[in-house]
């Protein structure tokens, strides 16, 4: 996952937005993946305002390997008017051995493949999270209410190892690295589990997503974002990056947490972007962020985020 190439420099480092600034409904009730050109045109002109040049396509927006090629190419065109680069596609809540839909949800990931490589994506990114619950669909924030658990059996573990290798696979074939996203009770929730994955699953194309802000923000003990990130980064091959303060008592008796920007949250980014590119770290970067003004804290991140890479020549 390592790079020893010299990597971009702060200026051309490809860094993604994410779509959770806009609605995935529109006032009518219709989805984002069937809104008319006008609507995807007016998506694209917002973020362009923004400073964005590129981003990741979240398939609870937009889902790649549901559109016609038509539309395909209408969205691409779309997005080149407006100077924003389709970066990468992320397949989530999809997870390849979920109850009663894993292999519905494995041939899913492979027709996203497919599409992800006719619209010349550069990563596709997926993990093993599940569906939300009821309790988390009810949440003020859905991180606060108990999800779907992998469970502990070997059998189950090695299906997933066995799927995801499959779809690795194919996604060496169409030229592309396939991410998976660090997520709490899932393989990928611990970083000593996270890594044993990778390490089975034993492609040179497949990497980690070391989203470690999915996991500080629980209302539960961490494990220490330092070490997470010094066991994880040395896998990671793409990186969805935000950032939560967090508070806890020292007894363990409560937790808690809030979204906020790069800067101010408990993973100190500016030690950990430069341990990953002194690890050889060359991917792109994707910007989330919820509750808020979701597009304009990612805006500010951005800014953040760059100042943190290497200038041309250095």
């Amino acid at each position: 996952m390592t790079d020893e190439r010299p990597g971009p420099s702060r200026d051309t480092w490809p860094i993604a937005v994410c779509m959770h600034g806009f609605s995935a409904l529109n006032a009518g009730g219709a989805s984002v993946h069937d809104a008319p050109a006008e609507a995807w045109d007016g998506m694209f002109a917002q973020l362009a305002g923004l400073g964005f040049s590129a981003v990741e396509l979240a398939d609870n927006f937009i889902r790649p390997a549901d559109l016609e090629p038509s539309r395909r190419d209408e969205l691409q065109a779309i997005a080149r008017a407006h100077g924003v680069r389709l970066l990468s596609v992320h397949v989530q809540r999809k997870s390849v051995i979920e109850p009663g839909r894993g292999e519905q949800n494995l041939a899913y990931a492979h027709r996203t493949i497919d599409a992800a490589a006719e619209l010349g994506l550069t990563v596709f990114s997926t993990g093993l999270h599940q569906p939300f619950t009821a309790a988390q669909q009810a949440a003020l924030w859905f991180w606060t209410a108990q999800g779907p658990v992998d469970p502990a059996d070997a059998d189950t573990r090695r299906l997933a190892v066995s799927r995801l290798r499959e779809l690795g696979r194919h996604a060496a074939d169409a030229g592309l690295p396939m991410s998976l996203e660090m997520y709490e009770d899932t393989y990928f929730g611990t970083a000593e589990s996270a890594v044993s994955m990778i390490e089975d699953i034993g492609l040179a194309n497949v990497g980690l997503n070391p989203d470690i802000a999915n996991l500080i923000r629980l209302h539960r003990p961490i494990e220490d974002w330092r070490e997470l990130h010094a066991k994880t980064l040395p896998y990671a091959n793409y990186w969805h990056v935000k950032n939560y303060a967090r508070d806890e008592a020292a007894d363990g008796t409560w937790f808690t947490s809030t979204p906020t920007t790069l800067e101010l949250g408990l993973i100190n980014y500016r030690e950990v972007v430069a341990q990953a590119i002194d690890l050889g770290f060359r991917g792109a970067f994707l910007l989330e962020q919820y509750g808020g003004d979701s597009l304009g804290v990612c805006a500010t991140n951005q800014d953040y985020l760059r100042s943190l890479l290497p200038a041309a020549g250095e």
